[in-house]
């Protein structure tokens, strides 16, 4: 619907200016028609040709005068009535002409009100036009957003729907992968296990094998003890019972033999208290410098030579430290147990019963 427009001040007086002055040609018109009607009247005779016939029975040359007098006032009398049909046709011609120009007005008026009116009229229908296509556009924008909005709910449903198949699919995958991952993890834990059971039961065969050398080797160092002993005793027996020169060449021998049963003693104790580390390998070589003390106590122990790997190196440290004393160089003569009192010894992993 279209908003009510109040009038101008101009279009409320319109009408009644074109009714007023419709009024006015009505009643020229009919003035004009009136004048064009009216008879034509017998001239006026002039009031003094009455007096004349009164006069009669006055003197000829009074009546000549009073007729030369009545004949001018007839004159006068025609005169002035012409002066007054003149004037009278001269106002009717002007009244016809304010009538015709009125008239012309009028028209003109009513053109130009008839042109304001269809310029109003079209000036409406030109208003009528854009809100029709204001309307228009409106409603075609009305629906150009709502297919707008029927093609974006379509595409978000075709967006979610995609969504959840790739969802769908991609869980499918991580539980896929779940499953393999986890038959993997369980064949690899079973590989370990299996690896481990080896290892443990390589393990077990290598502290067995370890154990029985330890065992061989302890009966084997012991044996050796026992006869170094023994030769040792026979030695002293020796040296007791013999002459003074047999006594030096004995002492002599047996100097030479403790000292060689020493560092075996001493490689033996070690080897006892040894841990290996884990890089320890066959082939390896460390060189330590040792310090004693004549009652058999390991003052000092220092790598000399590294075997270039340091915990196989810090383990001979160790394992030589752990000695603590031997009691077995108590009682030495000073000149027996004087290399002893700072000295180098090798060992090796196999020194070391590996």
């Amino acid at each position: 619907m279209h908003q009510q427009r109040e009038p101008s001040a101009s279009e409320s007086y319109f009408w009644p200016s074109v009714w007023a002055i419709g009024l006015h040609l009505l009643i020229f018109g009919m003035l004009f028609v009136s004048f064009a009607m009216t008879p034509e009247l017998p001239e006026a005779k002039p009031i003094v040709q009455a007096t004349l016939y009164q006069l009669k029975s006055k003197s000829q040359a009074t009546t000549q005068t009073n007729q030369k007098i009545a004949g001018e006032a007839k004159k006068s009398a025609a005169r002035q009535t012409e002066v007054e049909q003149m004037e009278q046709k001269k106002v009717e011609q002007e009244a016809i002409k304010a009538a015709e120009q009125k008239k012309e007005e009028a028209a003109q008026k009513a053109d130009e009100a008839k042109k304001s009116e269809e310029a109003k009229k079209a000036d409406e229908a030109k208003k009528a036009d854009e809100a029709k296509k204001a309307d228009d556009a409106k409603k075609a924008a009305e629906a150009k957003k709502e297919l707008a909005d029927i093609a974006k709910k379509k595409a978000d449903d075709e967006a979610k729907k995609a969504a959840e198949e790739e969802a769908k699919k991609a869980a499918e995958e991580a539980k896929k992968k779940i499953v393999e991952d986890a038959k993997k993890k369980a064949a690899e834990d079973a590989k370990k296990k299996s690896e481990a059971d080896e290892a443990k039961k390589k393990i077990a065969e290598d502290a067995k094998k370890k154990a029985a050398a330890d065992a061989a080797k302890k009966k084997s160092q012991d044996a050796a003890r026992k006869a170094a002993e023994d030769k040792k005793a026979q030695a002293l027996a020796d040296l007791l019972s013999d002459t003074p020169q047999r006594q030096q060449a004995l002492a002599d021998e047996q100097g030479d033999e403790t000292a060689g049963s020493f560092d075996d003693l001493i490689r033996s104790r070690a080897a006892e208290g040894w841990a290996r580390p884990p890089s320890a390998r066959k082939g390896m070589t460390v060189v330590l410098q040792i310090g004693m003390l004549p009652d058999g106590t390991v003052t000092t122990v220092s790598v000399a030579k590294s075997s270039g790997d340091g915990p196989f190196d810090a383990s001979a440290v160790a394992a030589v430290k752990n000695i603590g004393r031997l009691t077995e160089m108590q009682g030495m003569k000073p000149s027996d147990f004087a290399p002893y009192r700072s000295f180098k010894m090798t060992f090796t992993p196999e020194d070391l019963a590996l």
